[in-house]
């Protein structure tokens, strides 16, 4: 992918606040290598304190607040929060996420007796739905959310070239994922705009393959993706 012209990225970097709700490994990842590549970045925590205390390797530019205010402060959201639970806490966020792109990356799945993702929680529809549903003033784009949580942000370490699906109403939100997607790493043929945010269904679905991908091979970076 061609390097953005350098007044370009700096205007990019300027203008760009992003709040990550959810501070785990998924959305610290996210954190990290989205302030590397120059934007503002907080980590919304329901208790900020002590997960900015436990912190291990965040980088000390990236801050945290409460959930309410890293919604309220930041030009793009993303739902880093467990997917069972996402629509309980983010609905509660109708206000503060008005107007705003939300960037959801969360799948919605009921815990097998492993620990790992079990039956879908909201059959026939998906969470991208729900949220847009719950969120009217909100553009939804799903994403990167068939893909183990350190692909996201390294795509090019696999050795077959990844796909980064999107689901959207607004083609302009989508766009604007698109470049943050850029920012991670992901080249634009990698990324493959599916259509409305009813596609996020087919998305959302294929976690039902990751528990067992999971216990044949381990936690190994891999991604569902597209072979052409």
């Amino acid at each position: 992918m061609p390097a953005p012209s350098t007044s370009h990225r700096k205007e990019h970097r300027l203008m760009t606040s992003i709040g990550i709700l959810g501070a785990g490994r998924v959305g610290a990842n996210l954190a990290g290598k989205l302030s590397a590549a120059g934007h503002r970045v907080t980590l919304g925590a329901r208790n900020p304190e002590d997960t900015a205390a436990r912190a291990a390797g965040v980088p000390p530019q990236i801050t945290f607040a409460d959930q309410h205010t890293t919604a309220r402060t930041a030009d793009i959201v993303i739902n880093a929060t467990p997917g069972d639970t996402s629509l309980d806490r983010l609905a509660g966020l109708r206000t503060e996420l008005s107007g705003k792109i939300l960037v959801d990356v969360s799948n919605a799945t009921r815990d097998a007796d492993d620990g790992l993702p079990g039956d879908l929680c909201y059959p026939g529809s998906s969470l991208a739905e729900k949220l847009q549903a719950a969120l009217p003033d909100t553009q939804v784009v799903k994403t990167l959310n068939t893909m183990l949580f350190m692909v996201m942000t390294a795509p090019e370490t696999l050795a077959t070239p990844p796909t980064a699906y999107l689901s959207g109403e607004d083609q302009n939100a989508k766009k604007t994922v698109t470049d943050l997607l850029g920012d991670l790493g992901w080249q634009p043929e990698w990324i493959e705009d599916l259509g409305g945010i009813t596609t996020a269904r087919a998305t959302e679905a294929m976690i039902l393959v990751v528990p067992h991908i999971l216990r044949r091979h381990g936690f190994k970076p891999f991604a569902v993706s597209l072979a052409r």
